[in-house]
């Protein structure tokens, strides 16, 4: 859904994954009235699609805020046992956006990758730690600067509650928690 800007109000960008498509419609109506929220138009995917991607995404807009977060795809499993970005790159490419993202002149805040279940997941695949991840991309946020918005530590408690079987994904409820 395309957000019809009221110019009197900051704006807002949401890059992220589903998790963050998830959360999307719940920041918009909490926000109503207070800020223009707008949403990458995709997934966000692994750090390697953002970078791919990135100027795109930003497009000419005069950002206030940017709120990203990049993760669960990064650590995804891949058939050959690798994870999708390995830490290392993740790092990189992390260093990278954010590079990208400050020259939008835009406040930065970064969002904590959620919980991972246990397998068996739908569709079946598996992840590695979010944990290490998430690691990487505080100490990167930290060094630079920016913000964390700990999404992980702010849905751990309820995860259990809060997250699909046997998915990655939250219910409506979680989604709105988040």
């Amino acid at each position: 859904v395309k957000t019809e800007d009221d110019p009197r109000l900051p704006r807002v960008l949401l890059i992220g994954d589903s998790i963050s498509m998830g959360y999307t419609v719940p920041v918009r109506e909490r926000l109503k009235g207070k800020a223009n929220v707008h949403r990458i138009p995709a997934n966000g995917g692994p750090t390697s699609r953002g970078v791919a991607n990135l100027d795109h995404w930003l497009g000419d807009g005069n950002w206030d805020l940017i709120h990203f977060n990049w993760g669960i795809h990064d650590l995804k499993h891949m058939p050959d046992g690798t994870r999708q970005v390995e830490p290392a790159d993740y790092e990189e490419n992390l260093r990278r956006l954010v590079e990208k993202l400050r020259e939008t002149g835009a406040v930065l805040i970064w969002a904590s990758t959620t919980p991972i279940p246990d397998p068996p997941l739908k569709p079946e695949r598996t992840f590695g730690d979010e944990t290490e991840y998430n690691q990487i991309a505080a100490s990167v946020m930290e060094g630079l600067g920016i913000p964390i918005n700990d999404l992980h530590a702010g849905i751990s408690p309820r995860f259990a509650e809060l997250h699909r079987p046997q998915d990655l994904h939250f219910t409506a409820e979680g989604s709105e928690a988040l």
